[in-house]
């Protein structure tokens, strides 16, 4: 019985892919340096999955960004603004159009479907002329089989790049982008031939956007797409790869009928669903791949169960058909359990990270094959019976306090509208108020200091007292701008998750547990295993120091329920809103403290609750129910004169607008800047919203440093669409990921072009 994997983490077990790439933009390193650690990255993977006896290994999933950009770089699609004139792409024009250079922004970058991993998304027109560009699919199998390694070398499918793209600036929005498969199926038959000529003999397209809602003219892509290169396929035996979520019926129709295809990948976690089409009608001498071991959480596998589940599946679709596969690419957990040196032996015990679950897919296909190895399905069974039965996971005052949420929804008794009014009242704040969105950048210092914290090498007062500093450092900062809203900088936390969790009960933390956002960018969730409750305030005294330090406002900065559910490892043994209800109680605790020791403006990110929107619209309803109403718990019972907060990261926030008006916050600050104004469009097409608004005037995540002029251009396109008194003018997200070289003259500029703009209304009054 044969194994597979979808495709692995890429940042290495510490991070490794991280710091070589920050050194090579930072010009500490050469690009001859970070290639060479990349290759020991992506040898050390295909060697530890051929030792694990995985028969299918996958290749060209390593990436220095992020695979569809991969793709661009793969047809040559790169932006005129980026003065590419032809030939293999490089290092040069590939980052700038990740991250932006001196001249020109980055291109935008979105969430990928319902992950925290993020995307740059392609700018497509009737004009792009594709070429071959990038020859990295081919160089990479080359260079696993030279290792003695076949390997599988995987593509971002050609329907679902035209579908994750975009107009271009200037074309017209209506354009339709599947009308560009003609122009880069023949770079993909280029690729292939190439392939084939290499010794390749079998190929994987991920095309992901199956799982989606897609309308005839949308799946008949696929069929004529397939039918195209059918004849180029031919001699290859070809996988098309699914993932998060189940297909409906005629996805799976136009699946198994395609031409030139031999295998089918399909996510049996998030996709349970998608079996009973499988009972039905599966054709007959294709291989099913089966996604059974979840390539998004960190729980191990349940052994015994999904080996029920595969042995149902091959009784459909036949022994020597079948082949045991991870449920998507492993990139979206952990790298290696055996790196995490500080969590408990129980806890450990029902964890599985990507190093582990190639281990569970080797295990399940033998023992399909007759050669299960016992000893290791019994002590699944021990660590999964532990789990269901251990007193940490259950909490009954917090199960019944969740319980008891569900007779109100939790709504302020005042509307929006009296509360600003009460607010400007209190804070006495000028048009066009100016604010962050909550980090201040995290110098080397101060990674030091939290650092040795941690390892007890220094003692909690030196710490404090570093912090205090570090504080202050940020408000003089902020006073000296002339920043109407300050933030203290978060220089205590590391991660706005992960900082929140620590202090709470029921989450666990790992030392090495990180896992890749974009480009060099890596989290480290945490993990929720049992009920969750905040034993004692979290950032009361931090919100307190800062304040003291200020006659202006400071704004207490908080992670929001529903983001902190998105970007942890939640558990598996319970619906996710329930979770969700209990870390929304914790956090309403910490709003009401802050409230009482002064602070008026209390920021709740709600970051992720866009990424969290199920990927078939049958399912948004209920999901944004519990989503908004987990928000309004945190803050229902504070006054008209505290002002809430709330920002939301990159995704396409159109489509729930309503439900964003719904948190009935007093102000919400969202991304905007790098997505042309996107956000914007919502506003010109007549939604109307009261509440305060901060579309982000500049993007943080390129070093690119706007101008005044720049950011007073976008300023007049918000004030085209959006009332004077309820714009507020802000960066897009934290600034914790940027230099202060970069951070002082871009507020600096941002704070100008807010002034200027007051003067000009002033005079046309």
């Amino acid at each position: 019985m044969a194994s597979h994997i979808v495709g692995y983490p890429r940042m290495g077990p510490k991070r490794e892919l991280k710091f070589a790439l920050e050194s090579f933009w930072d010009k500490k390193s050469s690009a001859e340096d970070l290639q060479k650690v990349a290759a020991g990255l992506r040898s050390s993977i295909w060697k530890q999955m051929a030792d694990a006896g995985i028969k299918y290994i996958p290749s060209n999933t390593f990436s220095y960004y992020d695979q569809v950009l991969d793709t661009t770089a793969l047809l040559g699609a790169v932006p005129p603004r980026y003065g590419w004139n032809g030939g293999e792409i490089g290092f040069d024009t590939y980052f700038s159009m990740a991250r932006g250079n001196a001249s020109v922004p980055a291109m935008e970058m979105t969430k990928w479907f319902d992950t925290n991993y993020h995307f740059i998304v392609p700018e497509l027109g009737p004009d792009v002329r594709f070429s071959y560009a990038s020859h990295k699919a081919v160089d990479e199998y080359k260079e696993a089989k030279a290792l003695g390694v076949n390997t599988v070398p995987v593509l971002v499918g050609p329907v679902s790049y035209l579908l994750l793209s975009k107009p271009a600036k200037g074309v017209e929005k209506t354009f339709s982008l599947l009308s560009l498969l003609p122009k880069i199926l023949p770079i993909y038959k280029e690729v292939i031939s190439e392939l084939k000529a290499a010794g390749a003999s079998w190929i994987q397209f991920d095309e992901p956007t199956l799982v989606l809602d897609l309308d005839a003219h949308q799946l008949q892509a696929f069929t004529a797409a397939y039918a195209d290169l059918e004849s180029t396929l031919s001699g290859l035996n070809v996988l098309i790869e699914t993932y998060f979520a189940d297909l409906s019926s005629g996805a799976y129709k136009t699946l198994i009928e395609l031409k030139g295809v031999t295998a089918y990948g399909l996510d049996l976690v998030r996709g349970t669903k998608t079996i009973d089409l499988i009972k039905t009608n599966f054709p007959k001498g294709k291989f099913l791949f089966a996604g059974v071991v979840d390539g998004r959480n960190i729980w191990a596998n349940d052994l015994a169960s999904s080996l029920g589940t595969l042995q149902a599946l091959e009784a459909i679709v036949g022994k020597d058909n079948l082949v045991v596969s991870t449920s998507c690419s492993l990139l979206h957990t952990a790298v290696d359990l055996v790196n995490e040196t500080k969590l408990d032996d129980e806890i450990k015990s029902w964890l599985a990270f990507a190093a582990q679950k190639v281990v569970e897919v080797n295990a399940l296909a033998k023992a399909l094959a007759g050669q299960k190895d016992e000893a290791f399905f019994a002590s699944n069974a021990t660590a999964q019976a532990s789990r269901k039965s251990s007193p940490r996971v259950t909490n009954e005052a917090v199960q019944k306090a969740a319980a008891a949420l569900k007779g109100s929804d939790h709504r302020r008794a005042t509307n929006v509208s009296a509360r600003l009014d009460a607010q400007q009242k209190k804070l006495n704040l000028p048009i066009l108020p100016t604010t962050t969105i909550g980090s201040f950048p995290q110098t080397l210092e101060l990674r030091r200091v939290r650092r040795e914290f941690k390892a007890n090498k220094i003692s909690e007062e030196n710490y404090v007292k570093a912090i205090k500093e570090e504080i202050k450092k940020v408000v003089d900062l902020q006073e000296e701008l002339d920043i109407d809203v300050l933030v203290h900088g978060e220089p205590e936390r590391n991660d706005m998750v992960e900082y929140f969790g620590e202090q709470l009960s029921g989450f666990a933390f790992t030392v090495n547990g990180w896992v890749q956002s974009y480009g060099s960018r890596c989290v480290k969730p945490p993990i929720i295993y049992g009920d969750v409750s905040r034993p004692k305030p979290m950032t009361v005294f931090w919100s307190s120091t800062a304040q003291s330090m200020t006659s202006r406002p400071m704004k207490g900065m908080l992670t929001g329920p529903v983001t902190i559910l998105n970007w942890s490892f939640v558990r598996n043994d319970q619906p996710r809103f329930e979770t969700c209800y209990q870390i929304a109680l914790a956090i309403k605790d910490e709003v009401e403290d802050l409230e009482k020791a002064g602070i008026n403006v209390i920021q709740i990110d709600e970051a992720a609750l866009r990424e969290g929107l199920p990927l078939r619209k049958s399912e948004h309803a209920f999901y944004l129910k519990w989503a908004v109403h987990s928000f309004r718990i945190t803050n229902c019972g504070v006054k008209d004169t505290t002002q809430i907060h709330t920002h939301m990261c990159y995704s396409n926030f159109n489509d729930i607008i309503h439900s964003i008006i719904d948190m009935d916050a007093d102000v919400i600050t969202i991304e905007n800047s790098r997505s042309d104004e996107k956000l914007l469009s919502v506003f010109r097409e007549g939604v109307k919203y009261g509440a305060g608004i901060g579309p982000g005037v500049y993007d943080i995540h390129s070093p690119r440093i706007p101008s005044t002029e720049e950011i007073a251009d976008r300023i007049n396109k918000m004030l085209a669409v959006l009332e004077t008194n309820i714009l507020w003018v802000n960066p897009d997200c934290g600034l914790k990921t940027r230099k202060y070289a970069e951070v002082k003259p871009a507020l600096n500029n941002m704070v100008a072009a807010a002034k200027l703009l007051r003067t000009q209304l002033a005079s046309a009054k």
